[in-house]
């Protein structure tokens, strides 16, 4: 988990786990470009369509509830430790 938090590119992952992280990166910084192509490689990596919504509706809403938490200032809980720690 360390390793994914660091940089989950340089992180030994399976395809499939490396095409969702791609998939989830894509759908956080750039979601205007999201397009067909990210469906079909994830897809291609194993998963189910059923699969894709899920991880579409679990990035979506963390990165909902992120943007509203930093809206509003919203501090980590005393108990929760910054990744990489």
């Amino acid at each position: 988990m360390d390793a994914i938090a660091r940089d989950w590119r340089t992180a030994k992952l399976a395809d499939a786990d490396r095409a969702l992280c791609e998939y989830a990166e894509k759908l956080t910084a750039d979601p205007a470009a999201m397009c067909q192509g990210e469906v079909d490689a994830l897809r291609a990596a194993g998963f189910s369509d059923p699969a894709i919504h899920d991880v579409s509706q679990v990035v979506s809403y963390f990165n909902y509830i992120n943007r509203i938490a930093d809206a509003l200032g919203v501090e980590l809980e005393e108990f929760v430790r910054a990744w990489g720690e």
